[in-house]
């Protein structure tokens, strides 16, 4: 018998455009078998890489990953509303990001803000959401300066995601240009981003921090490092926004010879694992995460029986990891041992033309709450962090 529909999850993949694909997919996915059903695609949006969701699942935006715009070198971030019954896309509004290259983006929990790392400008932006989730003018825009060691990719600031931690009160920006974690408060008032008291880390020379996830109980987080194919753990105290390393360890078995580079890092929704691909060794490293100390303990590798894993998602209850291989044209469906968080192929293979990014989200809003916001950054539905916020979108 057919689950019920409100039981299942809708998925949406970003895709680069360049000659194989259309734009983003929709499809409504199993909670019991990890299953992918297509529902529509939403076409003629060049490079609608990566995207976020408002956190009570209304509104889809998607970066084009493009250097230029009618003449000037901005990329632009796309404005879409959701319905969550048949998964379709109407297209809203576009808005500048001020910076050629967008890359990554992120929702703040109380849904207001969008927030921008321009990979190739090296810089950073945030867009206001308006009441109907279209996009108004920037209100702020930062410009990244520095480098590091990597003559070839690190010549300059290349800003890869933009992350906000569990209070919804500072934003992380993973420079793999500067090797630097940037750290801002968060004025939600006037979407302004502010140098934190510390205002950035320092990774190890050449290690090209890429992505970036926090553990649920807010207290520790993880970078995954692109060049130097590491993940580095850290301490976090949500007070002051100051992250201290703690651990880095290799995402890579020691027997590999080759090229590979990471991509995607996230921690499962039961805090208990830390998943992170490698685009050569085409894989899925995986790691148990103390929940005491928050280090890492490798557990495996597993292949995703495709080429270059860019970005992967876990479903809300954390049953199935879908992984796009974006050279091989694939989604690979794994489930998730609860007890060792080791992956097994299901089966399920979904052909998706270049695949980059994967946002699960529940399709029903039969449980949103008008007062209440998931605070989430738009990445985390089902995880069962639902809390309350103010007007200035600090925790109550």
């Amino acid at each position: 018998m057919k689950e019920p529909r409100n039981a299942e999850y809708l998925v949406f993949v970003g895709t680069y455009t360049q000659g194989r694909s259309e734009a983003i997919f929709s499809f409504r996915m199993s909670p019991d078998t990890g299953s992918l059903e297509p529902l529509s695609v939403t076409s003629g949006f060049h490079n609608p890489s990566f995207l976020a969701i408002e956190p009570r699942g209304r509104f889809l935006y998607a970066v084009s990953e493009i250097n230029e715009t009618r003449g000037s070198a901005n990329g632009v971030v796309t404005a879409f509303s959701i319905d969550r019954e048949t998964g379709d896309l109407a297209y809203l509004n576009q808005g500048s990001c001020h910076g050629p290259g967008p890359c990554h983006l992120v929702v703040d929990a109380t849904g207001r803000f969008v927030l921008v790392a321009n990979y190739t400008g090296g810089s950073v932006c945030v867009l206001p959401i308006l009441e109907d989730g279209r996009l108004g003018e920037a209100t702020d825009f930062v410009q990244h300066h520095g480098s590091s060691v990597n003559p070839d990719r690190q010549q300059g600031p290349h800003a890869h995601s933009f992350n906000i931690d569990v209070g919804n009160q500072f934003g992380f920006v993973a420079d793999l240009g500067m090797d630097k974690i940037v750290v801002y408060k968060l004025d939600l008032e006037d979407g302004k981003l502010l140098p934190n008291d510390v205002p950035w880390i320092k990774e190890k020379a050449g290690a090209g921090p890429r992505h970036f996830d926090f553990h649920p109980d807010g207290g520790h987080a993880y970078v995954i490092n692109e060049l130097g194919s590491t993940v580095t753990a850290f301490d976090y105290e949500p007070e002051i926004g100051l992250l201290r390393a703690k651990q880095t360890v290799p995402t890579l078995p020691e027997s590999f010879v080759g090229t590979s580079h990471c991509a995607d890092v996230h921690v499962s929704p039961s805090g208990k694992f830390l998943y992170g691909s490698n685009r050569g060794h085409d894989s899925i490293a995986i790691f148990a995460i103390n929940q005491s100390s928050g280090e890492l303990t490798f557990v495996d590798h597993q292949s995703t029986q495709g080429k270059t894993p860019r970005n992967f998602a876990i479903e809300p209850a954390g049953k199935f990891l879908l992984a796009a291989n974006q050279d091989s044209d694939t989604i690979v469906t794994f489930s998730v041992d609860q007890e060792n968080g080791r992956l097994e192929p299901t089966g399920q293979v979904t052909r998706v033309p270049m695949p980059v990014c994967i946002k699960v989200i529940p399709n029903s809003s039969s449980t949103d709450n008008p007062g209440t916001r998931r605070l989430c950054g738009g990445d985390c539905f089902g995880r069962g962090v639902v809390r309350r916020a103010d007007s200035a979108g600090r925790l109550l």
